[in-house]
């Protein structure tokens, strides 16, 4: 028996690394399973290029809780260590069992899948064990080793009697960290940080139910059996290729990765590149709306199949976060405890090429089938437009498929909308006036006169649309936007033609002197206009700029300084051709006059939605003294 002292330069470095080194101290079972399954792909790697001339066979990782001894066991059937192997690798700190055996093998272990990085994942063990035991047999003809360590700097190497090849770890469960000897805890870490591993892991048994026998009687009664549970999927999905998936596998696959999600993602985009990195993975695009809703279920990072983190900032686009899916690389830089990124170049270059890829897919799905995708777009318009605005890439590409729908669902582009709107809504300036509305029932009045006169109407109604319209106005000088009820119809869209008002110049001063001393000038700016005297006599309107302002303003990224907490201003547009403002404008009986603007200013704020309260219920009191 060999006794000694690990060679490491801290006299005490379990206690850091129980403190420092793990933020979280349940991934000691990520780190040894990764251990385990290294030590197997190693072995693979190694009969595959006729290194090592043992059968590779279908090795597994098992674990086994022995609860009465407080002890929790890991089996693997990998390479194994000779006496000396462990006393280098396990005993030598600075030294890294996996990075030492790539860049031996450098050449030939590139898609070998081992996870280098990580030499100090065994100690991660001290964390939850007061002692800690390896039983070893490598795969060369050598005696298996015994090494014992309590967590302390000294440690025992003797001879041991294992005959089957691989590593067995036998962790002594100290006394504050029992939990991890209850079957549903370990279930618990398995199934988040193990679900993918690519080497079988065997943990406990399940009943299965043999099928029925075709000749089996009428009372026959089910037999069961106990059988190995296998907890995770060696193959998942994004380690295929493409062409070898059905759109049905990829459905099923979001459902292993979210079983709580009951709805089907819209669709999917499989990324797969190894040049100038290496990385795979699936994003699903799920039904989103038009709400920012917080993402409960979150992309998923693994390294090499193992999981290690949903914090994917950095590597996925920030406007891409609201997607579900899995990204794995295995040239993702990660500290020490695989839980945070480091700043590197590759990220920048794998953010953007996600970038790419996804504009890619959505141009494809938008060319090869525009109706599925004209279905899907209120379901992930707001996606694409965050991306617009928060990347110049995404949205050098987003021209060729980001659609613009009206209150009468037809889809545009914005070239289409330009083309199709050009010959009706150019105004006297030659510039185009695209209008729209942010919700067809409430601004119902003012699309309806829009479309007698043969106008589009768009409805663009998602909460970050002012941001955007800005971004698209100031790249199309020629272009711009204007909420349908931000002015009268003639007002937003201005023709050569002036119309001509019933009233004098002299008549008007007075109408909107009239008009100012009872209208609230707090809300509302007077206007008169000579409009259609068919046209409605009072409309209320919120001016397009102010408006767009406050709305960026309150939704972050953009607008005047404090204009989200201004008080709401309208216009109240005066159809000074209608029979109301000339009737106004010759009452004498000055409660009379009062009562007919307050009237008809109610009915237009009626009509806006903008009627709540004690005024309406004065305004239906009122109503009703007028029919008695």
């Amino acid at each position: 028996m060999t006794t000694g002292k690990i060679n490491v330069s801290v006299e005490n470095i379990f206690p850091l690394i129980k403190k420092f080194l793990y933020s979280d101290h349940e991934i000691f079972l990520r780190e040894l399973i990764s251990n385990g399954t290294d030590a197997t792909l190693k072995l693979k790697h190694l009969t595959n290029i006729g290194e090592a001339k043992v059968e590779y066979g279908n090795p597994t990782i098992e674990l086994k809780i022995d609860k009465e001894g407080k002890k929790l066991h890991l089996i693997d059937q990998g390479i194994g260590m000779t006496a000396a192997e462990v006393e280098k690798y396990i005993n030598q700190l600075a030294f890294s069992g996996a990075e030492e055996f790539l860049e031996k093998y450098k050449d030939s272990a590139k898609d070998s899948g081992i996870i280098g990085h990580f030499g100090l994942g065994f100690y991660s063990a001290f964390m939850v064990a007061s002692k800690v035991e390896i039983i070893t047999k490598s795969y060369k003809d050598e005696p298996a080793a015994h090494w014992t360590c309590d967590g302390s700097p000294e440690f025992t190497l003797e001879p041991a009697d294992k005959t089957s090849r691989g590593t067995e770890i036998i962790l002594h469960i100290a006394e504050d960290s029992l939990e991890f000897l209850e079957e549903s805890k370990i279930k618990e870490l398995l199934n988040k940080y193990n679900k993918f591993m690519p080497i079988p892991i065997k943990f406990g048994t399940k009943t299965e139910t043999l099928p029925k026998p075709e000749d089996a009687p009428e009372d026959y009664k089910a037999e069961t059996v106990e059988v190995d549970n296998f907890i995770n999927n060696p193959n998942p999905a994004w380690t295929k290729l493409p062409t070898d998936l059905s759109d049905e596998d990829y459905k099923k696959f979001y459902h292993e990765l979210y079983p709580m999600q009951f709805e089907e993602p819209l669709f999917h985009i499989h990324l797969n590149v190894d040049y100038p990195f290496n990385l795979t993975g699936i994003l699903y695009f799920p039904k989103l709306g038009s709400d920012l809703q917080i993402q409960k279920d979150k992309i998923q990072l693994y390294q090499n199949q193992v999981y290690v983190t949903d914090n994917v900032e950095g590597i996925v686009p920030e406007f891409l976060m609201m997607l579900k899916g899995v990204v794995d690389s295995p040239d993702i830089p990660l500290n020490v405890s695989r839980s945070g990124l480091q700043a590197d170049a590759a990220v920048k270059k794998i953010s953007n090429y996600i970038t790419r890829k996804v504009a890619d897919k959505l141009k494809s799905l938008f060319t090869e089938n525009r109706e599925d995708f004209e279905k899907k777009w209120n379901d992930i318009k707001i996606v694409l437009e965050y991306g617009m605005l928060s990347e110049d890439k995404f949205y050098e590409k987003a021209g060729a498929f980001v659609l613009y729908p009206t209150v009468d669902n037809k889809y545009y582009t914005l070239e289409e909308l330009k083309e199709n709107l050009k010959e009706k809504q150019t105004n006297k300036d030659g510039k185009l006036v695209v209008l729209y509305a942010g919700n067809n029932d409430a601004q119902h009045s003012y699309i309806e006169i829009a479309q007698e006169k043969g106008y589009e109407v768009l409805l663009l109604d998602s909460p970050i649309i002012s941001h955007l319209i800005q971004k698209i106005e100031g790249d199309n000088s020629d272009l711009t936007f204007v909420r349908v009820d931000s002015d009268h119809i003639d007002n937003l869209i201005k023709k050569d033609e002036d119309a001509i008002s019933k009233l004098s110049e002299e008549e008007q001063t007075s109408l909107k002197t009239v008009l100012e001393t009872i209208v609230p000038k707090q809300t509302y700016t007077v206007q008169l206009d000579a409009l259609d005297s068919q046209a409605a006599p009072f409309i209320i309107t919120q001016p397009e700029f102010m408006r767009r302002m406050k709305e960026m303003s309150q939704s972050g990224g953009g607008g005047m300084f404090g204009m989200g907490n201004m008080p709401e201003m309208y216009n109240l547009v005066v159809n000074t051709n209608s029979p109301l403002a000339t009737t106004i404008l010759n009452t004498t009986d000055k409660p009379a006059q009062e009562h007919l603007v307050k009237q008809a200013l109610d009915l237009a704020k009626l009509s806006q939605n903008l009627l709540k309260g004690e005024a309406l219920t004065a305004f239906v009191k009122r109503s009703f003294e007028m029919i008695k």
